[in-house]
């Protein structure tokens, strides 16, 4: 009976240990530090949007747009080549979780840098400045930005905050119509049910680039918030941060940057606000 009970205790010790080995790093240590040696023998696994044409989409098994090339473009600065990264869903409310449970290794999903946020993850970046702007028809010459939407038809997704900030601080009397997604909105853009969309600058103009809407919409242009787009990390990533700002920096010198934009962007008329970017990248902490 002492045996088998020293041999139950031994077993416990091993699998503690073993849990201990697989568990995440210390507070201020580097978390979920990519692996990857650029040789095929490691994978990096990479959080964005499945579903927002023109900066994360999923279309079988091809990812586009721009959030895609940028997190590609870093990828390779770090050693991977696209065939070593994994591609991973992530939907907003789930990024936190996503990073601080090993998930992901980092996100590039319009993921915007908050104080709130940075309580639990960590940011590299910013790569883009966005702003909250508006999406009309073509021939639409009334609708110039958020003030004269007084008595239109706006839709924006639901539990959005986009159109209620439009509502609260600037046309009151604008009548809100939710969809579950954006590309609805666009729908009902198009079928004129509703005047204009809302919501960040560069998700409106990925909308409007698919060849379903392409020629029929455009961006106003005229952006009234300011939205930092960072690189999701796991907290404790200082080392890795600093490594996904070098290639970031790099990415805005050789012109890729800008190769992203218009390549995902193109036909619409939009153009990012030049003031903001390619934005000054923040230090790691």
């Amino acid at each position: 009976m002492r045996k088998r009970t020293t041999g139950l205790l031994a077993l416990a010790a091993s699998a503690a240990l073993t849990l201990a080995a697989c568990s995440s790093a210390e507070p201020g240590g580097e978390a979920n530090e990519p692996t990857g040696d650029g040789t095929g023998t490691g994978t990096i696994k990479i959080g964005v949007k499945f579903d927002q044409p023109g900066l994360g989409y999923q279309d079988g098994a091809d990812h586009t747009g721009f959030d895609v090339d940028v997190a590609t473009y870093v990828a390779g600065k770090l050693g991977y080549s696209p065939d070593q990264i994994q591609w991973v869903e992530s939907p907003s409310a789930q990024r936190e979780q996503m990073l601080q449970t090993g998930q992901v290794d980092m996100i590039f999903a319009t993921y915007s840098i908050t104080e709130e946020r940075q309580k639990v993850v960590d940011f590299a970046g910013p790569y883009f400045v966005a702003g909250q702007d508006l999406l009309v028809g073509t021939d639409n010459t009334d609708i110039t930005g958020p003030d004269a939407l007084e008595g239109k038809n706006l839709c924006s997704v639901t539990g959005s905050t986009s159109a209620q900030k439009i509502k609260d601080s600037y046309s009151a009397g604008v009548n809100l119509l939710e969809r579950p997604g954006y590309a609805e909105c666009v729908t009902a853009l198009v079928a004129g049910q509703v005047d204009a969309v809302t919501t960040d600058d560069i998700i409106l103009a990925g909308l409007a680039a698919t060849d379903a809407n392409k020629g029929k919409v455009k961006v106003v242009g005229a952006p009234f918030t300011t939205e930092r787009y960072g690189i999701g990390l796991p907290k404790g990533s200082t080392d890795t941060c600093e490594k996904v700002n070098a290639a970031v920096q790099e990415m805005f010198d050789d012109g890729s940057w800008e190769q992203f934009i218009e390549k995902n962007t193109e036909g619409t008329g939009y153009t990012p606000n030049a003031d903001e970017n390619p934005p000054t990248l923040d230090a790691c902490a």
